[in-house]
């Protein structure tokens, strides 16, 4: 058994365009042969929900860069422990609330001397133009839970910043356009989380996974088979097998 684990931008969606009929051919081969394909991300969940519906994909996906597991209620023969009923899906979540890590962002920034633009202070249409994004998709990326987006405004401060941030106890990690502050998980919790649930259902499941960027490293890193897709747009995690992209 395969399960497959991909990040979204940079990765499966063009860097730029946000196009994925490159990546179409090998999804519907993936659905055809039963592979699940997990999508693993920094988005939001309502951005998600709206590349699933595009994608026809209807697995499990972890948002937020694992904050949480959307599990389709009814996907696992079992109940998944710990999770916690929403709609048409079972959450599991490891997040910490929206409006304690904003709090905590603005008291670091304040006493590390160090400017920083979240997303909670940029328009949709600031929000729109650094993401080269269209608007109305940048209204879903605006709708967080458990992971605050940020542009650092004074690069020289950048050291000082996340280091004043670890020493608060909080947690920050890096994607292809903005710093993340975020709670105690990474996409490497949630994926093998999600593996484990697969692992109860199938005597051995192998796991192949794609990133181009630094907070899809510790992701590669459980995985059994790490790709990673290179782009001049972000600082590439360092894993064994690399293709082009």
């Amino acid at each position: 058994m395969t399960t497959v684990f991909t990040d979204l931008g940079g990765t499966l969606l063009d860097y730029n365009t946000y196009s994925w009929e490159a990546a179409r051919p090998a999804l519907e081969q993936l659905r055809c042969r039963g592979i699940p394909c997990v999508l693993v991300t920094s988005k939001t969940r309502a951005e998600v929900e709206y590349w699933r519906n595009l994608m026809e994909n209807s697995d499990p996906v972890i948002v937020e860069n694992g904050a949480a597991v959307f599990i389709p209620k009814g996907y696992f023969p079992f109940a998944v422990p710990a999770a916690i009923g929403r709609g048409n899906f079972e959450v599991l979540e490891w997040g910490k609330p929206y409006g304690v890590l904003i709090a905590a962002l603005e008291e670091t920034s304040r006493s590390a001397r160090c400017r920083v633009l979240g997303f909670h202070q940029m328009t949709a249409q600031a929000v729109s133009i650094a993401c080269s994004m269209p608007l109305d998709q940048n209204v879903l990326a605006m709708q967080r839970e458990y992971d605050e987006p940020f542009l650092i405004v004074e690069p020289a401060r950048t050291n000082a910043l996340l280091s004043e941030l670890e020493a608060r106890g909080q947690h920050w990690t890096e994607g292809g356009r903005f710093h993340h502050v975020c709670g105690p998980h990474d996409k490497a919790l949630a994926a093998k989380t999600v593996k484990h649930w697969f692992d109860q259902l199938h005597e051995h499941v192998t796991t192949i996974g794609f990133g181009d960027a630094l907070n899809e490293a510790a992701l590669l890193e459980a995985i059994d088979v790490p790709i990673v897709v290179r782009s001049r747009f972000s600082s590439a995690p360092r894993t064994a097998y690399r293709m082009p992209y």
